[in-house]
């Protein structure tokens, strides 16, 4: 088996970015670093990240730096990964593995483009109820990461690193045999409750005990099966009921990444969820009308924020 993973990058300080890099900062504080430029760099260097309130002073060097990295973390945005892309550039080496944990289908492919598939693991977060502020994020479910190959009906020694470095960190995970499928289930998940929670203003709570949301996330999400089964996904009405299931486990009054966009003003992911959607309906002639009605809402729920001023 290849060298163990000692030294971990993350790009992306959000929600996501700044869990995980409180976690491998308390497994060792010299595993861990984050990747940054700019205001962004300075204000990780001089503030750190607040964790359920714990202050990481997590050591943060630029994009410009040469680094020996076993694995690099991908937690942006979908509108930030171009950027991203090209800020890890110096940190990419021989052995380096990249993990996305980014929402959607297609940040792999995109990732794998520049630096080859070869470098490439895909992954996903699931039932992390984590809720940020500023530079303060707060959490009560870890959940788990799914990660591994596009195929891991055999487990590979690249598979094995990570989830020795897993383990070590006290980070659950599982590896599903069939990776795509598993990127799919988490974008139908995030097409339905990350949109319906933005427009509605839901919580988690909501969106389990209410029926007007609860009706308009299912609708969206069939709509994602639908368009999976053309493209010879095995999605089915059974993952609506597992997406239930680990609703059932996340604080009532925790937020979808995209709600809290949406109050903080920020640009949300609607052209990677809805939009998507929508594109692939029109190429397999499914009709979308749940989604192409919450991309038109969303688009003017951004649209408010930029005549606010408040748009980030």
């Amino acid at each position: 088996m290849e060298p163990t993973i000692k030294k971990i990058a993350i790009i992306g300080a959000g929600a996501l970015g700044a869990v995980y890099g409180s976690i491998f900062h308390e497994m060792n504080p010299n595993s861990v670093f984050f990747i940054a430029n700019g205001e962004r760099y300075d204000a990780l260097k001089q503030n750190g990240v607040i964790v359920n309130g714990k202050r990481f002073l997590i050591p943060v060097v630029n994009s410009g730096e040469s680094l020996s990295i076993g694995l690099i973390i991908v937690a942006v945005k979908h509108h930030q990964l171009n950027d991203a892309i090209s800020d890890i550039r110096k940190a990419v080496g021989e052995q380096t593995i990249i993990l996305s944990v980014m929402n959607g289908i297609d940040s792999e492919e995109r990732i794998g483009a520049v630096y080859g598939m070869g470098k490439i693991f895909y992954g996903l977060t699931l039932g992390l109820d984590a809720v940020r502020a500023n530079n303060s994020v707060n959490y009560s479910n870890l959940g788990r990461i799914l990660f591994g190959e596009k195929d891991n009906t055999n487990l590979t020694d690249r598979v094995k690193r990570i989830s020795e470095l897993f383990n070590k960190a006290g980070i659950a995970y599982a590896v599903p045999q069939d990776m795509i499928r598993s990127l799919w289930y988490k974008f139908m998940i995030n097409v339905g409750a990350n949109q319906t929670s933005a427009v509605k203003r839901a919580t988690y709570g909501t969106l389990r005990s209410s029926s007007e949301p609860k009706l308009l996330m299912d609708s969206a999400m069939r709509e994602v099966i639908s368009i999976a089964k053309k493209m010879n996904v095995d999605l089915s009405e059974d993952d609506i009921i597992e997406w239930y299931k680990v609703l059932d486990t996340l604080n009532a009054d925790g937020k979808t990444s995209m709600l809290q966009d949406v109050e903080a003003g920020r640009q949300t992911e609607v052209d990677m969820l809805a939009g998507t959607i929508i594109k692939l309906g029109k190429r397999h002639g499914v009709a979308t009308p749940v989604n192409e009605q919450l991309f038109d809402k969303l688009k003017r729920i951004e649209c408010a924020g930029e005549r606010n001023g408040d748009h980030k």
